[in-house]
């Protein structure tokens, strides 16, 4: 899930704004942020990153649960890019953590810190050579305060008292607690792996499958996991706790899928019976989305004592075992209470941030949006197309119209929270016009297909559906994207004619798409401009009368001169 508009981790910023009731659909004045040189280091693709590629993270991690530190190492596979290239290499992690050494063919080497950026000097590399960086680091990394809508490191207790730690850092990334390349357009080429040394009261879970547990020194052990898929560095999360397991196997279109659950010892029965949610979700999905992205890694459920996250084939889970979000449903349609609402958003970004992710933190609503709206598909696919229509349209009450959907580029700037539900119902206009659900669930997939395991751009994305569509859906991206603006239909009877057209000052340049109103008994497709065009209709002064099809996220307004 995602969001922080201040660099705050994710899983539904916008959700704070719900459990305030925050309702609102005119745009606001906001405070201009200054961006600064630190801000470029983090979220633009600098000199010093743009030479090499990562090829493969090996973390181990030891945290210390009485001082709150934790210490490891991080090897870092690569390989070159450009024949020439910096004397000098661009890795992140955030203060206060520190690196303690580097090591590079085997030989130590210098580096200096600016902030949250550390410059690493290199020996030369041909073009498409590969090297490993060995880091050692340590500290005591940011606490997360209120995760998931703040980032960083997790120590709780969980009600026996025994000790409960994990990580929540999208947006504010993956460097708040190990050396990366905190980017999200480079996502190892080879996957990851991440060893994890607990107490032996304790297990360490991890992304992907175990390849051992291995008992270490002083009471402690070692949790060895493996992922061969390129994952994003943000998603690599250690959960540590006193966790039991349980699994199942799933029948899915590329064969048999391990789903794996981990849960305090304690909520096992709940878990048992809330967790058939994920095979529900993972039926829908495949139908809507195309097979399950990671069938190699496997897919798991871990418990966490924040609300969740889409780590990467190990979902976080914290709803206490409850439909809806923590028990209430954020469409107001009733249809979100039949769900699991932290199980099915979270796995939806399993196709959506997972497999194809943005390149930029700016373009989070391909994340967000396409997760937002898999809500309305699990409702659909479950419940029938005027279920998950309600869903959809339910969820406008939770649009701000604050600013654009689309952040800045380069600064490690996210947009606005609308990217949820505004996302979502663009998506949802987009699916009307298509008027065809094969075709609109074909491009879905295709989605996943075209952009399978890559990072992407808006404009890859905008392309790829106006022309599998047939259809320039170019001016929708812009209205409802990178403007505040809601489109008003503006409309009269003459007589037995009906007149309408968009109002010019609602609209962004050339935006262009139909709508279907009911005039009087009768459903019609309407093309307006922005001049007035005149529609003689059969029906009787009497019986005038017009309303927009709730499908279609406008607004309409009756014009009397």
């Amino acid at each position: 899930m995602t969001i922080s508009l201040s660099n705050r981790s994710s899983i539904i910023f916008i959700l704070i704004w719900l459990s305030f009731g925050i309702d609102n659909v005119s745009a606001q004045l906001i405070p201009v942020k200054t961006f600064t040189h630190a801000d470029t280091l983090r979220g633009s693709n600098t000199a010093e990153r743009a030479w090499w590629d990562i090829i493969h993270y090996d973390i181990t991690v030891e945290p210390d649960f009485t001082s709150k530190t934790i210490s490891g190492i991080c090897r870092i596979g690569f390989k070159t890019l450009l024949q020439k290239h910096s004397d000098s290499l661009q890795l992140d992690l955030q203060e206060p953590m520190q690196i303690d050494s580097i090591r590079i063919k085997n030989q130590p080497t210098t580096f200096r810190r600016e902030g949250n950026a550390f410059h690493v000097k290199m020996p030369t590399f041909s073009k498409m050579d590969t090297g490993t960086l060995v880091v050692y680091f340590s500290g005591k990394p940011r606490q997360a305060v209120r995760p998931p809508w703040d980032g960083g490191w997790i120590w709780k207790t969980d009600r026996e008292g025994n000790p409960w730690m994990t990580v929540a850092c999208q947006g504010l990334g993956a460097s708040v607690w190990y050396p990366c390349k905190d980017i999200q357009s480079d996502e190892p080429d080879n996957g990851a792996m991440l060893r994890i040394i607990v107490p032996d009261s304790l297990q360490g879970i991890g992304n992907g499958r175990l390849v051992e547990t291995k008992k270490m020194d002083a009471g402690k052990t070692m949790y060895h996991w493996k992922v061969i898929n390129p994952i994003n560095n943000y998603c690599i999360i250690p959960y540590i706790g006193k966790y039991v397991h349980f699994g199942d196997v799933y029948a899915g279109e590329k064969g048999k899928l391990d789903m794996d659950y981990w849960v305090l010892n304690y909520n096992l029965d709940k878990a048992k019976l809330q967790f058939t949610d994920a095979a529900r979700m993972m039926k829908a999905f495949e139908h809507w989305f195309g097979p399950y992205p990671f069938y190699e890694d496997g897919y798991k459920l871990v418990e966490t004592p924040h609300l969740g996250m889409e780590h990467q084939g190990a979902i976080a889970y914290g709803n206490q075992f409850k439909n809806g979000y923590l028990g209430r449903d954020l469409s107001g349609s009733g249809w979100g209470m039949k769900w699991d609402f932290i199980i099915v958003h979270e796995s939806g970004h399993e196709w959506f941030a997972n497999n194809i992710t943005s390149n930029d933190i700016a373009d989070m609503w391909i994340h967000e949006s396409f997760t937002n709206y898999s809500e309305t598909l699990f409702t659909d696919y479950f419940y029938g197309h005027d279920a998950g229509n309600e869903y959809v349209i339910g969820s406008r009450s939770n649009i701000s119209n604050d600013k654009p959907v689309i952040g800045r580029y380069g600064i490690n700037n996210e947009g606005s929270g609308d990217m949820y539900c505004k996302g979502g119902n663009m998506l949802h206009y987009i699916r009307q016009v298509i008027d065809n659900d094969e075709k609109f669930r074909s491009i879905l997939r295709g989605l996943n297909q075209e952009f399978y395991h890559k990072t992407v751009d808006t404009k890859e994305i905008e392309q790829y559906i106006s022309k599998k569509a047939g259809y320039d859906f170019s001016s929708i991206f812009n209205q409802y994207l990178r403007s505040v603006k809601i489109p008003l239909l503006e409309y009269r009877f003459i007589r037995n004619r009906l007149s309408y057209r968009w109002k010019k000052e609602s609209l962004v340049t050339g935006f262009n798409m139909p709508v279907k109103v009911q005039v009087g008994s009768t459903a019609v497709w309407l093309k307006p401009g922005i001049k007035w065009k005149t529609l003689k209709t059969p029906i009787t002064q009497d019986e005038q009368s017009f309303s927009i099809d709730k499908n279609f996220y406008i607004r309409s307004e009756k014009v009397t001169e």
